[in-house]
């Protein structure tokens, strides 16, 4: 017979908080691994998928103009928050108050 070529294992890099990250390496002394990549395909092994249900809300994807100024402020926000600067839009548009008050610009003039 001839032999399957499975494929080699493949590198996934993900953000993890660092709760977890100390949860890994709990787990990888308890069960006396070796590396982190063992913890995680023993805890992928010991998971049922098929009851998992996202509790994360629905998100869609927008565009927005912004001026070249403070597009580069969020930007550098960004990097030394050390968060995406969709992070910091969510969390601005999420302080908005519940009650807005509303204002008009004023009509330009027909000339």
């Amino acid at each position: 017979m001839a032999k399957k070529n499975t494929p080699p294992p493949a590198p996934l890099t993900f953000d993890l908080p660092l709760s977890l990250i100390e949860k890994i390496e709990t787990h990888r002394k308890k069960l006396g691994l070796k590396t982190t990549s063992e913890v995680i395909r023993h805890a992928i092994s010991q998971f049922d998928i098929s009851l998992y249900e996202s509790d994360a809300p629905e998100h869609r994807q927008i565009s927005v103009r912004l001026p070249a100024q403070t597009k580069a402020t969020l930007v550098k926000a960004a990097k030394k928050k050390q968060v995406s600067v969709g992070e910091l839009l969510r969390v601005a548009i999420d302080t908005l108050p519940a009650k807005s008050v509303v204002v008009v610009a004023p009509k330009k003039k027909a000339k």
